[in-house]
């Protein structure tokens, strides 16, 4: 079933932020979306309100995530293009993407998208074989851009897919690009059955002079379209 919000459902989260959250769960031991701001890159317009740049505990806040909608059209989804993206109001949004949007709304902090100097393909078997040779090869795909004023920022949430029980080889060029010494690392991601796998302690690997907060937040693709409630009580659970 493609993941469709509503216009009204839309128009619903901006006002209230309501939605509930069937099966997702917040990782600790096992396992809206605002106006893109002017850190990310991309310009693609967002149904949900725009949010400050200053979080309520006086920290400045960035959103990292990487997300790969398999298709930017909202009709006629093969099963492949509905489980990566959520529709609102009509636009396309992928999965991670989605959850990003909704940090950015409940936390006010500015957002960056990472994205591949060589974009990836959306056809889905040609992506989850790639993705299997990137793993398999230990690739380093190169970013198309890197987060300009790194060092502004004291708090990142980092946000990514589950591809193969682990994060997209492109996580690793990120975090082996920037130096979050000092910082904490908050992680959120999406799957398809498989929540963090052991995503947490590899990024606690690359980053071992980041404090990598434990409790992510991770929530099923098939439940994503309807995780704002859970999103906003985890980000009021971390002090936002």
């Amino acid at each position: 079933m493609k993941k469709t919000l509503t216009l009204v459902l839309a128009v619903i989260i901006i006002l209230a932020g309501l939605a509930g959250c069937g099966n997702s769960k917040n990782q600790s031991n096992n396992s809206s979306q605002p106006q893109p701001s002017s850190t990310e890159q991309s310009k693609t317009t967002s149904p949900l309100a725009e949010a400050s740049a200053a979080n309520k505990a006086g920290k400045k806040t960035l959103v990292v995530y990487f997300s790969l909608p398999e298709t930017t059209n909202p009709n006629n989804m093969t099963k492949e293009e509905a489980n990566s993206t959520v529709v609102v109001g009509g636009e396309v949004l992928g999965n991670t993407q989605y959850v990003a949007y909704l940090i950015q709304k409940n936390t006010g902090a500015d957002i960056f998208r990472i994205e591949p100097k060589t974009p990836y393909p959306t056809n889905h078997k040609t992506l989850v074989d790639l993705a299997k040779a990137e793993q398999n090869n230990k690739a380093r795909p190169e970013l198309a851009k890197k987060v300009e004023n790194l060092g502004q920022y004291d708090v990142i949430f980092l946000g990514y897919p589950n591809w193969w029980g682990d994060m997209p080889m492109i996580l690793y060029s990120f975090l082996e690009s920037h130096n979050l010494s000092g910082k904490t690392i908050i992680p959120f991601n999406t799957h398809g059955g498989s929540g963090f796998s052991n995503t947490i302690s590899t990024i606690a690997a690359l980053q071992p002079n980041a404090n990598v907060i434990k409790n992510g937040f991770t929530v099923s693709r098939n439940t994503v379209q309807n995780c704002a409630d859970d999103v906003a009580a985890w980000v009021k659970e971390l002090g936002y």
